[in-house]
């Protein structure tokens, strides 16, 4: 993955103490990466990097909006806010990869004496895909809205309701007997 320089911080430099960035972020910064099951990203990342001897702590606020595909009705467009913050802390080592081996904590990432620079491109990445949930719908009070697919809405409806009916009348052989085991506990 080709570095870039606009997500590298040169922290040799900087004074011990609170420094602040922000990032926009849109559908260009993730080309670099796989395809991605969001659109429209119109993210903005605020990090805070409290530089310390020996370490730095670092802190991402991420906020904004991408475009989902809803796993309820399969829309394309089911807005999603991000809101979400992220800790790290960076510790300068003499042996960074044989101690990020070891380190189980994620949040805890070694870097050589010897860098200048800390490329946070990954993390943003990471902390933007972390930022959207594993299972995307929208809350059953916004069932119906405008970005809904409503064929599959009433769809969904016909089979909930062919299924409830079905369930009261004929219960399936598959599952007959196994009643009696349910109370056995008490």
């Amino acid at each position: 993955m080709s570095s870039r320089r606009e997500y590298d911080i040169a922290f040799v430099g900087l004074k011990p103490g609170i420094h602040e960035y922000s990032y926009d972020i849109t559908d260009r910064f993730f080309e670099e990466y796989n395809e991605q099951d969001f659109r429209n990203v119109d993210a903005q990342v605020k990090l805070t990097l409290d530089k310390k001897n020996g370490f730095m702590l670092l802190k991402f606020e991420v906020g904004g909006k991408v475009e989902l595909t809803c796993d309820r009705c399969g829309s394309n467009q089911l807005p999603w806010d991000l809101w979400d913050e992220f800790n790290i802390v960076v510790k300068l080592v003499e042996n960074p990869e044989e101690m990020n081996e070891q380190e189980e904590d994620p949040d805890v990432y070694y870097i050589s004496r010897g860098e200048s620079h800390l490329h946070i491109a990954d993390w943003l990445y990471e902390f933007i895909v972390l930022s959207i949930p594993m299972q995307k719908m929208c809350p059953e009070e916004k069932i119906g809205q405008p970005y809904c697919n409503r064929e599959a809405l009433e769809m969904l409806k016909k089979m909930d309701r062919s299924n409830g009916e079905g369930e009261t009348q004929t219960a399936n052989p598959l599952w007959k007997g196994l009643e009696k085991f349910r109370d056995l506990d008490n």
